[in-house]
């Protein structure tokens, strides 16, 4: 089975752990002090701060804003379930808006409506890699005073009108082990905001300046040094890795220009990182994953059920209509991407991909 993902681990990881292991110092040692310095450079902001996971990385953010009941964020429901639970967790309510049908990203128009006198924040989401449309999301923050928290947790290194995402507001990046930079688990959170950054570094210390004094309420959300000298590698082979990713990226486009589904839009004044390749495959969906995984072709739906749509969701009386996210949601998969496809995997995934949708086509035209 081809995967639809494998993280790109090699000898310099391994031996790069095996150098922590060695030195004795396994957390709050150097490397996670390197590798923020190297992010907040990378990303061109002041301060990079690592925590233990993406969901971290947003829960510290809101938690930082001082969010309070009644509080607004307007965000997607066409996003990984943690955009949400950050924002619940800060005290604040999820306020949901549809995307765009061609990028998937936030539709700007939507959150203009959808801003109220409670309104506190906007949370676009950089989904699959794709940049949101971010200078009419500023121009409505600087509007109404609001801030601005990227979900940026898939699309390390992209860039909107050659700004890297992160850099816009407040960023929150992801280290899972499936993501573009890996650390296994982890996260990193970008801002220019001096007061912010020193709030978070706190937060995720227990509290402490200095040890056993606890100035705020806080927890261990810390990046371990062994986590921190996989992600130094890992940044060190991302842009070669995010160039291959749009390799794999423009073959499967042009494979695919000349049957019934819909390729990834890419408006020229972004770069796509492609975490993952999507397409629009119709309605035929779920029978065209099943046929794919019976020709050795794994694929990703990402996500099956929307956020707005999800149980707990449901359950605290928030209610959405965003027929749009629905659409994609009931349509869209993901096929294997990866900066390790080989040339004869991804030509055996576009064979496939090519059989069966033509199949399902042509049942569908009966």
């Amino acid at each position: 089975m081809i995967p639809v993902a494998r993280p790109d681990i090699d000898d310099a990881e391994i031996e790069a752990v095996a150098e922590v292991l060695r030195s004795g110092m396994l957390a709050g040692g150097p490397r996670v002090t390197e590798l923020e310095a190297r992010w907040a450079e990378f990303i061109g902001v002041r301060h990079a701060i690592a925590v233990s996971n993406g969901t971290v990385a947003e829960m510290c953010i809101f938690a930082g804003m001082n969010l309070e009941p009644g509080d607004e964020v307007i965000t997607v429901g066409h996003t990984f379930n943690a955009t949400v639970s950050s924002i619940l967790y800060a005290g604040a309510t999820p306020v949901f808006v549809d995307i765009d049908p061609e990028t998937y990203d936030i539709d700007p128009d939507r959150v203009a409506a959808a801003i109220t006198p409670r309104t506190k924040a906007i949370c676009p989401v950089h989904l699959f890699g794709l940049p949101a449309d971010m200078d009419p999301l500023l121009e409505l923050a600087d509007r109404h005073g609001l801030a601005i928290v990227e979900d940026a947790c898939q699309a390390h290194g992209a860039e909107y009108r050659g700004r890297r995402v992160g850099s816009f507001g407040h960023g929150a990046f992801s280290l899972y082990g499936t993501k573009n930079m890996t650390t296994g688990e982890g996260g990193l959170i970008t801002t220019d905001d001096d007061a912010l950054a020193d709030w978070i570094r706190l937060y995720r210390n227990q509290g402490m300046r200095e040890r056993y004094r606890h100035d705020i309420l806080g927890y261990n959300f810390r990046l371990t040094d062994i986590a921190a000298a996989i992600g130094l590698c890992q940044l060190d082979k991302l842009e070669r890795n995010t160039a291959r990713r749009q390799a794999i990226a423009k073959r499967y486009d042009e494979a695919f220009a000349d049957i019934p589904v819909v390729v990834p839009s890419v408006p020229a004044d972004r770069t796509h990182v492609y975490h993952q390749y999507t397409l629009d495959v119709g309605p035929a969906r779920d029978a065209i994953v099943a046929d794919l995984a019976a020709a050795g072709v794994a694929t990703g739906i990402y996500y099956p059920i929307p956020v707005h749509r999800q149980p707990y969701v449901l359950a605290l009386g928030i209610r959405a209509d965003l027929p749009v996210t629905d659409r994609a949601a009931a349509r869209s998969l993901s096929l294997p991407m990866f900066p390790g496809l080989a040339d004869d995997d991804q030509a055996t995934v576009i064979e496939a991909v090519r059989a069966v949708v033509g199949r399902h086509a042509a049942t569908a035209g009966r």
